[in-house]
């Protein structure tokens, strides 16, 4: 069973939707940022859109992120969702789902 409850945002590969004549020079801004960018090639958004998933951010501080990235031109999206944050959190475990209002 995977974890993915995690105390600091970036253990696990954050996906960026962006367009694809863009995602090389926004792989060179995420690099910038500290971050390891990996391309999907298989995978097109809704959109036909590309999707990265980029490895090393570590995010503490979210929101903050979320708007630099999103901010990018060439940027569709990406998944951190702390602007428009869930208002409600499930998690599941061996003994049922819990619900809880999500850390903001």
């Amino acid at each position: 069973m995977t974890q993915k409850k995690v105390s600091v945002l970036g253990t696990f590969p954050l996906p960026i939707e962006v367009i694809p004549i863009a995602q090389s020079a926004i792989a060179l801004e995420l690099i910038k940022m500290g971050g390891r960018q990996v391309m999907i090639e298989i995978f097109n958004t809704d959109n036909q859109n590309t999707k990265l998933d980029v490895h090393n951010f570590i995010i503490p501080e979210p929101i903050k992120l979320e708007k630099k990235i999103n901010n990018i031109p060439g940027v569709v999206t990406n998944g951190i969702f702390a602007l428009n944050h869930a208002d409600l959190l499930l998690s599941a475990s061996d003994s049922g789902v819990n619900l809880s209002e999500p850390i903001v």
